[in-house]
């Protein structure tokens, strides 16, 4: 990874990063129910490559506290601002119905980051898992949140609730750290969070982080955020290529091949990690039930 030069920008995309156009009577079906019901995922707003396939799955990933994120991290496509406290009280049982509508074996909760709120949005979060979860008994959750500013309290309401996964995503190598996210997200703080979730539970919890390559960084680093995530406890790792939003945010540096995910995935699981999803196309809640039911199998 780091002897490879980056590849001109203005060849486009190589081939193993071109996708199909989403298909399949499952995802049509799904998809028809929601625009009845006017419910949306994130999965359709973000133009996931995955779509289709997690769908057919039954996983889909939902994003709550509203639209507008406090922190400016720069690669992230969310618009960002200040919502001033505002928050929708209709979103847990509208999430809820969504889930239950699509028949859901596996919902991902997402959030934007609200440090406008003083538990950053962690009760919300948690009235909407528990409304999730009344409506569809049998799901598994997924709560794929923000640091919270790694306020005890916070953290323990979301665990409270009870989710199966707590995904907290590290994004990049610490080196990159303050030139891809927000300031008020340390690569130190981050590694925290996904430690204290874990230690809190009185449960059986997973914590699952996520990496963007081709933003500069090297193998030597990742596979040292790798140990990282180790020494932390986490348990589930995505690695996926950064794909620029637009020309305002961060560029990429690497188009990075699959052969080298292919590598990073082995280095992983001799780690340790119970699930390794690693490729070019891999988001954070790429197939997240599929994998997260190999890991639980007993070996």
């Amino acid at each position: 990874m780091s002897d490879t030069p980056p590849l001109p920008l203005h060849i486009g995309k190589p081939e193993w990063l071109k996708t199909k156009i989403p298909s399949g009577d499952i995802y049509f079906q799904i998809k028809r129910d929601l625009r009845q019901r006017k419910l949306f995922t994130v999965c359709e707003e973000a133009k996931c490559p995955n779509i289709a396939q997690c769908w057919s799955e039954g996983t889909a990933t939902f994003m709550v506290l509203g639209d507008t994120c406090t922190r400016a991290c720069r690669f992230c496509h969310i618009k960002t601002g200040n919502p001033g406290g505002w928050l929708d009280a209709d979103e847990p049982r509208q999430t809820a119905e969504s889930a239950k509508a699509m028949g859901l074996k596996y919902a991902v909760i997402t959030m934007v980051d609200r440090d406008d709120l003083v538990d950053g949005g962690a009760a919300h979060v948690a009235k909407v898992i528990h409304e999730v979860r009344a409506q569809s008994p049998q799901i598994t959750i997924e709560i794929l949140a923000g640091d919270f500013q790694q306020k005890v309290a916070s953290l323990q309401a979301i665990v409270q609730a009870k989710p199966e996964v707590y995904a907290h995503n590290l994004e990049t190598v610490e080196r990159l750290t303050p030139r891809v996210r927000d300031a008020r997200a340390s690569y130190r703080q981050s590694l925290e969070v996904l430690r204290l979730t874990r230690a809190m539970a009185d449960y059986r919890i997973y914590t699952k982080s996520a990496l963007m390559l081709g933003l500069g960084e090297t193998l030597d680093e990742v596979v040292q955020t790798l140990g990282d995530l180790r020494e932390h406890g986490v348990e589930f790792v995505t690695i996926g290529q950064y794909l620029r939003p637009t020309k305002q945010h961060l560029s990429i540096k690497r188009w990075v091949p699959p052969e080298e995910f292919d590598e990073l995935a082995i280095k992983a699981k001799a780690m340790g990690f119970l699930s390794v999803a690693s490729g070019p196309l891999v988001r954070s809640s790429y197939k997240a039930a599929s994998f997260f039911a190999q890991a639980i199998t007993p070996r």
